[in-house]
């Protein structure tokens, strides 16, 4: 008698062999469990055949794709159709590019190509150019300094990608093309608290050294039980060669201490550092005033910041201290929450300039008292 297994192996040639997956295939019946598990043919095929034609892909196309997968990254994140979460077999697939209403926690790369939202603009996300095209608004990263070590000098907006060298996901080191640099990920992915972060498989949403907690559902669903929870520091750092260095050695280019923010200062470091060198970061200490906004830095538990108690699902906080089991609803009890970088952007791209989680030309004017706005979240008198 012939199980399930063999009969879908037969029919579409796929074997069941350890290939790497390129694409983010993450066999999860209902919600993330740790490495994948299911049916081999969900995700491969053996000899991109069936009935003497090729196979289709996910996104249309016919392959054949490295890695024996079924899509490439696009073929199955980026689907461009009318769902958040497509399900193949006893896959899960989140979307980074769609049209539903609800977005996932990293956002949508469909605000920047109009598929969704009030326009297209290039403003509004990172630009992946074989995705959504060379970004016609700027060419160099926005805060690039030499000493974030993934400076515009080496990427930028012309030759952005998902993964890889001049990527987000997975290893980023000089020979981390696709597929070198995320294969292995998906197939060892462990998942939900995620504290070791010491290779791609192991860290937050593969962001190779990156420390955190993933929601299940990629915040699909989203309450104050219900989200993703982010590292971060009580006070910034100074990237450098030294202690402080962002070079990963076998895994590429990794946050010396994990958190989001020191993850996107690898490109942007400018914007989020201590003034080093050629860069003049946030200012010279961690001390008030600024002359960029800090993250990395706790939020302190009085004045205005004191009325910070509830966690915002609109400007989310990081943790400074152990990472929570589950998601927490409080915010700044003990001046142990900071801000990040991903409590003012989301990281793909929303339907704002800039990436930012709100409608600032709109919503966030000071007198509105607009309770939802990113900026009184933390800054509660200045709606006053």
């Amino acid at each position: 008698m012939t199980d399930r297994k063999t009969l879908n192996l037969r029919e579409t040639g796929a074997a069941s062999i350890p290939v790497l997956l390129l694409c983010g295939l993450l066999l999860w019946p209902t919600v993330a469990s740790a490495v994948i598990k299911g049916v081999c043919s969900d995700c491969h095929t053996m000899h991109n055949s069936q009935d003497g034609s090729a196979m289709a892909d996910f996104d249309g196309e016919t392959g054949p794709n490295q890695a024996l997968t079924r899509g490439s990254c696009y073929g199955c994140h980026a689907q461009a159709n009318g769902q958040a979460l497509v399900s193949v077999g006893t896959a899960s697939i989140p979307q980074v590019m769609h049209t539903e209403g609800t977005d996932l926690a990293g956002g949508n790369f469909a605000y920047i190509t109009g598929a969704k939202g009030s326009g297209a603009s290039d403003a509004k996300g990172h630009n992946i150019s074989s995705l959504t095209g060379i970004d016609d608004t700027i060419s160099a990263l926005p805060g690039g300094i030499r000493q974030s070590f993934h400076e515009d000098f080496i990427v930028n907006t012309s030759n952005l990608t998902c993964a890889g060298t001049n990527g987000c996901h997975g290893y980023r080191y000089a020979a981390a093309s696709l597929p070198d640099g995320i294969s292995g990920a998906h197939h060892n992915n462990v998942d939900g608290k995620l504290e070791t972060a010491d290779k791609h498989s192991n860290s937050y949403r593969f962001l190779t050294g990156v420390t955190g907690l993933e929601d299940a559902d990629w915040q699909y669903t989203v309450g104050s039980n219900d989200h993703n929870e982010y590292s971060a520091r009580t006070t910034p750092i100074t990237l450098g060669c030294g202690t402080n260095s962002c070079h990963g050695g076998a895994v590429g280019i990794k946050p010396p201490d994990g958190t989001i923010s020191q993850y996107c200062a690898t490109c942007h470091g400018n914007f989020h550092t201590l003034t080093s060198g050629s860069s003049d970061g946030i200012g010279v200490d961690a001390t008030s005033p600024f002359i960029r906004h800090p993250t990395d830095l706790a939020l302190p538990n009085d004045g205005e910041y004191g009325a910070v108690t509830t966690y915002s699902l609109i400007a989310p906080v990081g943790r400074t201290g152990a990472l929570p089991d589950t998601p927490g609803s409080t915010a700044n009890s003990t001046d142990s929450d900071a801000v990040t970088c991903l409590s003012c952007h989301v990281a793909h791209a929303s339907d704002y300039p800039d990436m930012l989680r709100w409608d600032y030309l709109n919503d966030c004017d000071a007198g509105t008292a607009n309770a939802d706005c990113g900026c009184f979240s933390c800054h509660t008198t200045k709606d006053d």
